[in-house]
């Protein structure tokens, strides 16, 4: 168990999920940007959402709620951030490790730390569900930001999670999103 201390200074270092706008909108000039912790919220209500009889929903949950935690130390190191993926991930490890380090490496901590590690090897089914619902939240953002940003490109995102969804419902969602997009591109120019 941790202690009230620990939990505290855990509580204190993750306040910066909240803080924290997100890289990708920020370098594509977003005022608004969303925070980390904005997104971890949806894509945990999107876990919620999961009908598949097949998948944990409740790890599933609980895997997108902690998936960008350790990002509360590394920051939100985006492919285009200069970082390689072996220093982004090693950052982010020590990320989470210093977070369990702070939980006294109690069993809570030790299920944060392992629900991330499943989700970072990308191998169970939960983990691949929740790498989809991270791609999916993210263009849904976009398309918000560009119903209220008419000015912004962000097609960017769209093809970089072009073809990246492997489950039949995180597809069926992408592909009402993309027809969402598409009408909203045609009424502007109408």
């Amino acid at each position: 168990m941790s202690t009230p201390e620990g939990t505290l200074k855990f509580l204190h270092v993750i306040e910066n999920l909240k803080r924290t706008k997100r890289t990708g909108w920020v370098d594509h000039g977003i005022s608004d940007a969303e925070s980390i912790g904005d997104h971890m919220h949806r894509m945990s209500v999107l876990a919620l959402l999961t009908t598949d009889p097949a998948l944990d929903r409740i790890k599933l949950t609980k895997m997108a709620l902690v998936h960008d935690l350790a990002e509360s130390i590394a920051g939100d190191i985006t492919p285009h951030s200069g970082v390689s993926k072996e220093k982004k991930h090693k950052l982010e490890r020590d990320g989470m490790d210093e977070l369990v380090g702070l939980l006294g490496k109690s069993a809570e901590a030790m299920e944060i730390k392992a629900l991330w590690e499943e989700y970072e090897a990308a191998e169970t089914p939960e983990a691949l569900y929740c790498k989809d619902l991270d791609k999916f939240e993210m263009i849904v953002q976009a398309v918000e930001y560009e119903k209220r940003h008419e000015d912004k490109n962000l097609d960017a995102f769209f093809e970089s999670t072009d073809g990246k969804f492997g489950h039949p419902t995180v597809q069926s969602w992408v592909e009402a999103l993309y027809k969402e997009r598409e009408e909203i591109k045609a009424r502007r120019a109408a």
